[in-house]
């Protein structure tokens, strides 16, 4: 039994609807799920829902943005209580004025350097969604400016561009402490994407010291080495280990749901142990 913890819906920036996700899962014989939309948790009614009849088990997630000492780091909540979305909501809804300004100061710069998008046609296009820079690359994509989001996000959409400026964020302590107050399971996404081992060495005892509960110690764009060195990390540290694809549907068409690139498998005990 495998499971996937940390996975993303059209109501952010992935491809697919909470139903669907939860079919593709069963498909995959993947047997739990994490929905962790970022900054939204608009998609999770829909999702509880779709899993109501499906041997899949859902779990109420967020991906939220956040930053320490000049560096972005990305939080899930997992485990989410329903009786706190609308809090939770409230909450995003200060992060999303920041990203939604963001948004079209980036637009803004790409227009008058020659790149025609126009934001109201991108948020036409992703009604619900909460729009972000994957949103943006798609459009260039689609009009022919870059053959792939890599190569968008590696030029134009990167903070070196000159185009894009990060919005105002959370700071990622108080974020895991919140998270911890309302009996969601915080845990750090991706760290190996965000810091070197001596820095995440540094990090986890004081975010422990905070409420962190977990960190991904398997995810789709490590190799055997990260995934041990996190492992290591981990368990010095007394940190639960989590494990996600970080599936976007298309608009990552390298990575799946269960498996990433193929070389991803996250034991269904990751899960377990999160729950307790």
């Amino acid at each position: 039994m495998t499971c996937d913890l940390h996975v993303h819906s059209n109501f952010s920036d992935g491809t697919l609807t909470p139903a669907e996700l939860i079919a593709l899962a069963e498909m995959q014989n993947v047997s739990a799920v994490a929905l962790c939309d970022h900054n939204t948790v608009n998609g999770l009614p829909d999702f509880m829902k779709s899993s109501e009849n499906s041997k899949v088990i859902s779990v109420n997630g967020i991906e939220i943005s956040t930053e320490y000492n000049g560096t972005e780091l990305h939080i899930l909540g997992l485990f989410l209580p329903e009786d706190k979305f609308e809090e939770i909501s409230d909450m995003m809804s200060r992060i999303k004025i920041f990203k939604e300004e963001s948004n079209k100061k980036l637009v803004n710069n790409l227009r008058a350097d020659g790149y025609p998008v126009d934001y109201k046609e991108i948020k036409n296009k992703n009604s619900g969604a909460y729009i972000n820079r994957a949103h943006i690359a798609a459009e260039l994509i689609e009009k022919g400016y870059f053959a792939d989001g890599k190569e968008a996000f590696d030029t134009v959409l990167s903070p070196d561009g000159g185009y894009y400026t990060p919005p105002e964020r959370f700071k990622a302590l108080e974020i895991i402490r919140y998270l911890d107050s309302i009996g969601a399971v915080p845990v750090w996404a991706h760290p190996f994407l965000d810091m070197n081992a001596e820095e995440i060495d540094a990090f986890l005892p004081i975010a422990k010291a905070h409420g962190l509960i977990g960190m991904e110690t398997r995810y789709s764009l490590y190799d055997e080495e990260t995934e041990k060195t996190a492992e290591m990390l981990a368990e010095k540290h007394g940190i639960k280990q989590s494990g996600g694809s970080d599936f976007h549907g298309s608009n990552k068409p390298d990575i799946s749901l269960g498996t990433g690139k193929g070389n991803l498998e996250v034991p269904f005990e990751f899960y377990e142990n999160l729950k307790k």
